[in-house]
């Protein structure tokens, strides 16, 4: 393991573009403090390892609505605080914030871009508001032209496992979304508000590829809301019309909205795409309101959803 250490006096990207080329195992150990910086990391195997949530912090405050240096709105998946596009790597003890939804109309702020497979995030802070979180792959076709602007546009939609433990991510519209195979535990889903928006979101909006097995599944986390009124969000939207996410054993606070779950105006959905919910507790968590196509699993259906057949599903 080859390992760097640095401060806050120094640049995390140097450090990343520091270390061998060969992608051996490599680590950067983030000392405490506040690293201001737009970041990305293209190496695989490599860990990025602060301090602790709140200790060691990564901020940036691009927005979707900002003009590009190429004279272009940036657009949403160049709006990043934390790119990660290589396979197997792994952020650890880090609070990643985007700013930018600190600004009126900023649109998009993503915090954490992760494009690959095996990525772990792991005792981590996630803070923004609109798409606090993307996980590739992107859907096949922007509905948009220009709307997948950003390093992953002309890549192969590559199938992809990642991994959350531990984390608290805050947002207010789908801030949590994209096409990767998600396994969330013991996270916090935090519902915020935004001051140039009435209340009121949603918190995944999944793009799950046709025929893959998992979209996102939540286990033993809990979904919560800050200072947000009652039934005012909704646990997600499909982003597209195969999107899968999955609720198991979690809290739902009472700031979901009774049918928990919205089409988006998709008319195949009902037919295409799963939500569904088992064992869940909270004021928020009863199903007899719930969309007519959201489901609640059996007790032997929620049985056959594991971690372990979550890793060999791709």
């Amino acid at each position: 393991m080859h390992d760097i250490r640095i401060t806050p006096a120094d640049s995390l990207q140097a450090a990343i573009d520091a270390l061998p080329a060969d992608g051996s195992p490599a680590r950067i150990l983030l000392a405490p403090g506040l690293y201001r910086e737009k970041v990305e990391l293209r190496r695989p195997h490599t860990t990025l390892q602060g301090s602790g949530i709140g200790e060691t912090i990564l901020a940036w405050d691009d927005g979707a609505t900002d003009i590009h240096p190429d004279g272009v709105r940036r657009g949403t998946f160049r709006s990043y605080t934390l790119l990660v596009l290589a396979d197997g790597c792994s952020v650890r003890g880090l609070t990643i914030r985007n700013d930018g939804g600190q600004r009126a109309d900023s649109g998009q702020c993503i915090a954490l871009f992760v494009d690959g497979d095996g990525f772990v995030c792991e005792d981590c802070q996630l803070i923004s508001t609109q798409d606090t979180l993307f996980t590739a792959p992107l859907p096949p076709k922007e509905v948009i032209p220009g709307g997948f602007l950003g390093p992953t546009q002309l890549l192969p939609r590559k199938a992809q496992r990642q991994t959350y433990l531990r984390c608290v991510i805050k947002g207010d519209v789908d801030f949590i979304f994209g096409g990767a195979a998600c396994w969330f535990e013991d996270c916090e889903i935090v519902c915020i508000l935004r001051a140039d928006r009435a209340p009121g979101g949603y918190c995944t909006a999944a793009s799950t590829p046709e025929g893959q097995k998992y979209g996102y599944v939540f286990h033993n986390c809990r979904f919560t809301g800050e200072n947000v009124p009652e039934a005012s969000f909704f646990l997600g939207r499909p982003w597209r019309e195969h999107a899968k996410t999955v609720l198991l054993n979690c809290h739902i606070g009472s700031h979901i909205r009774p049918e928990g779950w919205d089409d988006w105006g998709k008319e195949r959905f009902p037919r295409t795409g799963f939500y569904a919910e088992y064992g869940c507790s909270g004021p928020g968590s009863d199903t007899s309101a719930r969309a007519a196509f959201a489901r609640t699993l059996t007790e032997e259906e929620a049985a056959d959803i594991t971690y372990e057949d979550f890793l060999n599903s791709l």
